[in-house]
């Protein structure tokens, strides 16, 4: 029996220009900020020209498992230091489909020396170099090593569920899964001004930009490559929703079938299983799943609100989860909780994201990570797939009848930031341009379904959560967004358009096969916290931090629009307003200021 390498889940690491020496030092610092996404082991690699770094959130494989991986001489690869490797790996990841790649390459006389999934990535490498990841299911982020060329490659996936930010410097590019890992070594927190505007008119920052001055992201679906000599960086997509096959046939048998064969596969784990449970169909079909495929009973967590008001689920979601013979947990929040947890969530978030949201996903993951729960499902892009949001299927009526997308423009709090931005902003703003949506040339609802997914879903609801858990020391994983299941989802919108349908009818319809229709025919609630009654105890709170704070010391607010947004009343139809945006950004910069000189 060999080892296994999986659920490594923090990587970083620094490649040097020629003529500089790898700074062992800075990915040592870069993989203690990364620790809460593996507090289980942590290992550092160096070269003359690299350094790597990883920390280990051990799920599978509990006693073993060590990165970084190298090549060894016969064609295989091994665990920890093995001194005739020429490739060497860094990865994290959960490959979906690696037990069939393995065979395959097997086959063709590749040998393996670990159980794990990573190990696999190394093989593909060796056959097919940089386009390796065409052949990856599932989630991840990798960087890999190749000593005999001089060559870095760093890869992200598809629907970008695993992060990873980099910056070039005079002696080379530092790389790590979380910006703050950056700062830790020393990146300046300086603000992004276009970064900056992103975040007032959509309440996060869309890839590539992130809020920090040259930082980026490794934009999802794409691959990196760091040439040493001569120095080069080039990046490059290999994926995009917008080119799925079309694809002829029922949609919601084809969803059901996917579904099914992703059920044993993201509740595969050795330790125990969570999912993040409503009333609500989506994560109704992943409790299901997880209910059906793991033999272990899995725990459901539910949040509601003080006074259980409309939009409280708590009871639908006890009702699932009893019938699933799921054990309940769950987590009330009143204003008074979420602003006293309001600070934690702004510590653990890279970029900035100003969604009240946050503090519910926050407090589930953390009482996940209280009843011994190391791995969490969740519902994560269903909405966005199926037409949950009524303002997408509008935008694509309007951008139909008007020939040209439409999209943000329709949201409430984008308009406030485009009317009251102007006279909020200070000087640092100037000729500040936020990012502009353009069509990629697909009909309608292709495009505004690739829109709605590059940014609101990854940058919002998959990094978010995605931080949230591991500040936790949790593995999210979201079924969802299996590229395999996008692209049936896209392919078969291609051959029948479905946005003047019901919301969610597809989806609805693979879920009679998992769920009594009544709970497959419930309508959708939305999730939104008690909005106006946390926006004023935030601001009572800690609204007198904006006054002569940070956004004003940086020319990024004026000192009178500070002082107004501090003492700002919640706008009629607001999710996210300007005011409560302002407050996040300030507090994430303390925060972050207050960590790098730590």
């Amino acid at each position: 029996m060999g080892r296994t390498e999986r659920a490594v889940c923090g990587i970083s690491g620094h490649v040097a220009r020629s003529g500089f020496p790898s700074r062992v030092d800075l990915v040592e610092r870069m993989t203690g900020a990364l620790r809460h996404r593996g507090p289980d082991a942590a290992a550092v690699f160096a070269d003359p020209s690299l350094a790597l770094g990883c920390t280990r959130l051990a799920v599978i494989d509990v006693s073993g498992s060590v990165q970084p991986l190298r090549s060894a001489a016969n064609g295989s690869a091994a665990s920890g230091s093995c001194a005739d490797g020429e490739l060497v790996l860094v990865a994290n990841a959960e490959i979906y489909n690696f037990a069939e790649l393995r065979a395959g390459m097997r086959r063709r006389g590749h040998v393996f020396t670990t159980d794990g999934d990573c190990e696999v990535i190394l093989h593909l490498y060796e056959e097919h170099g940089e386009h390796a990841v065409d052949h990856l299911r599932g989630m991840f982020a990798f960087a890999l090593w190749d000593r005999r060329r001089g060559r870095l490659i760093l890869a992200r996936d598809r629907m970008g569920e695993k992060p990873l930010y980099y910056t070039e410097r005079p002696d080379g590019l530092l790389f790590a899964s979380e910006a703050k890992a950056l700062t830790a070594a020393g990146v300046p927190v300086e603000l992004d001004p276009d970064g900056v505007a992103d975040f007032f008119h959509l309440e996060y920052v869309p890839e590539p930009r992130s809020i920090l001055r040259d930082v980026r992201k490794v934009p999802a679906g794409h691959v990196v490559t760091v040439d040493v000599e001569p120095w080069r960086v080039r990046s490059r997509p290999y994926w995009r929703l917008e080119d799925a096959e079309p694809i002829d046939g029922s949609c919601a048998e084809l969803v059901g079938e996917i579904l099914t064969e992703l059920g044993p596969l993201v509740t595969r784990t050795d330790q125990p299983l969570g999912i993040s449970l409503s009333g609500g169909l989506d994560s109704s079909v992943v409790a299901a799943l997880a209910a059906k495929f793991c033999a272990a009973p899995v725990r459901a967590f539910s949040v509601g609100y003080a006074g259980r008001p409309a939009n409280d689920e708590r009871r639908d979601a006890r009702q699932l989860a009893t019938s699933l013979g799921m054990p309940f947990h769950e987590i009330e929040i009143d204003a008074a909780g979420a602003t006293a947890d309001l600070p934690a969530v702004v510590a653990a978030q890279d970029d900035p994201v100003a969604d009240f949201a946050g503090v519910c996903y926050h407090a589930v993951m953390r009482a996940a990570a209280e009843a011994g729960v190391r791995v969490m499902l969740q519902g994560q892009g269903a909405d966005e797939l199926f037409w949950g949001y009524p303002w997408v299927r509008q935008a694509v009526a309007l951008s139909e009848a008007r020939g040209k997308p439409v999209f943000y423009e329709l949201d409430p709090d984008f308009r406030e930031a485009e009317r009251v931005g102007p006279d909020h902003f200070g000087e640092a703003m100037r000729g500040a341009a936020r990012t502009g949506f353009e069509s990629s040339g697909a009909r309608a609802d292709i495009d505004l379904t690739g829109l709605i997914t590059r940014t609101y879903l990854r940058e919002n609801g998959i990094a978010q959560c995605d931080r949230l858990a591991m500040a936790n020391s949790v593995e999210l994983r979201a079924p969802f967004v299996d590229h395999l299941l996008v692209e049936a989802v896209v392919g078969a919108r291609k051959m029948r358009p479905d946005h003047r349908d019901p919301p969610k009818q597809r989806l609805r319809e693979a879920a009679y096969a998992l769920l009594p229709a009544s709970i497959a025919d419930r309508p959708k609630q939305s999730f939104s916290p008690p909005l106006r009654a946390w926006h004023a105890a935030f601001l009572r709170a800690y609204g007198d931090l904006l006054p002569g704070g940070e956004l004003v010391r940086r020319g990024i607010l004026t000192e009178a629009a500070a002082r107004r947004l501090s003492v700002a009343d919640f706008p009629d139809g607001a999710g996210s307003p300007f005011s409560f945006k302002a407050l996040m950004l300030e507090m994430w910069c303390r925060h972050n200021i207050a960590r790098a000189r730590r």
